[in-house]
């Protein structure tokens, strides 16, 4: 039988995050409910009539049509509906990795695809995201090192979780070149593309930049509906045909109201509704975290995230992540996520999208463990 390495963070936050006091491992915006999506002049009783049946596999054409309104030159044929951003990213590792393929994948990151490449493909070679001159930078060495000849599949976060960072065009050039090099595919995961942190511009896809790119997204991060479990994939329409095969084979079909509510919030006009409220909240919650970690002094380091509601820091003390992160758990009754767990070292990401009282009360505690 064909291993597959346990997800460590997946795991870890399902055993903990709803025992803890205070969750700041979240990396999301408070959710939405059905009533703000829908608006207070809802049809409510039409909402409620909605049979609940099978929608189309692929999603509706009315929800695909309004995700591809989001990508220039998109049409509904170049999208699929996938049950969350997770499952659009194991459909799309799954449909171009073969055996003997290798995957060219961005660290830091969320790990789903280190797990899954050596799974569908040979193995994951890494390329790194290094602080510099006051940013996460994309390291071209590493870059050029890791793409090579096997190389099927380049995957980047961009915007990037945990850091918040984001390419610049430059940055995003010489990764399309790259894999142009070689002939590779690539995967850009942009889930939390529209939670920028100082701009209302939102931030450039990887979309349209070359013939053999997928990008995958979806309503859990920017657009704060987690619980609704849409995601999608964006990919030339032959692509989507060969994912649409391996969907038949997971969960088949979106849910029906997810779907119904999908089109809605896609809509251009509510879309860029939601995503203002969500660059709202960051804005609202960021200044007191980045007051609190001022007040660490040099036992903590930061580099302001440019989009998501997440920021990773890190830490001057002789202790491991996962093992520090856990003492915190134990002590303070506070989640957070250690670095080891997204490929990096001695820092932990912290969720401020959430109730800005709940997390300043979570910091402080943080605190005291690391004072202690």
């Amino acid at each position: 039988m064909a291993r597959i390495d346990p997800f460590e963070m997946e795991r870890m936050q399902s055993l903990w995050w709803h025992l803890v006091d205070v969750d700041l491992s979240e990396s999301g915006v408070m959710p939405l409910s059905i009533r703000d999506l829908l608006g207070p002049i809802a049809d409510a009783e039409a909402f409620m009539g909605t049979r609940l049946g099978y929608p189309l596999s692929e999603g509706s054409h009315e929800t695909r049509a309004n995700i591809a309104a989001w990508y220039e030159g998109a049409t509904p044929d170049h999208v699929t509906v996938t049950n969350g951003g997770s499952e659009a990213n194991l459909l799309a590792l799954w449909t171009l990795l073969e055996p003997g393929d290798r995957l060219a994948f961005m660290v830091p990151n969320y790990l789903q695809g280190m797990g899954l490449g050596p799974f569908f493909g040979d193995r994951t070679d890494t390329f790194r995201l290094k602080t510099q001159r006051g940013r996460w930078a994309l390291d071209l060495e590493r870059l050029e090192r890791a793409v090579t000849k096997k190389t099927k599949v380049v995957m980047v976060c961009n915007p990037n979780n945990p850091t918040g960072a984001v390419l610049t065009e430059a940055e995003m050039d010489a990764i399309v070149a790259a894999a142009d090099r070689v002939g590779a595919w690539i995967v850009a995961d942009e889930i939390y593309r529209g939670a920028e942190v100082d701009t209302d511009v939102t931030s450039p896809t990887f979309w349209g930049r070359c013939e053999r790119v997928v990008i995958t997204s979806g309503l859990s991060k920017a657009f704060a509906m987690p619980g609704l479990r849409v995601g999608w994939i964006v990919a030339p329409p032959e692509l989507i045909r060969e994912v649409w095969i391996r969907h038949d084979y997971t969960t088949l079909t979106p849910g029906m109201v997810s779907d119904i509510l999908a089109s809605v919030a896609m809509q251009p006009g509510v879309r860029e509704n939601i995503l203002a409220r969500t660059r709202s909240i960051i804005r609202t919650n960021l200044p007191p975290l980045e007051q609190w970690t001022a007040a660490q002094g040099d036992l903590l380091t930061y580099v302001r995230p440019v989009a998501g509601a997440i920021a990773y820091i890190k830490y001057d003390l002789p202790e491991r992540s996962t093992a520090l992160v856990d003492r915190i758990r134990q002590e303070q009754s506070v989640l957070l996520v250690p670095g080891d767990m997204f490929g990096l070292g001695r820092g932990f990401r912290v969720g401020f999208g959430f109730d800005v009282d709940q997390m300043t009360k979570g910091l402080d505690r943080v605190a005291q463990t690391l004072r202690g």
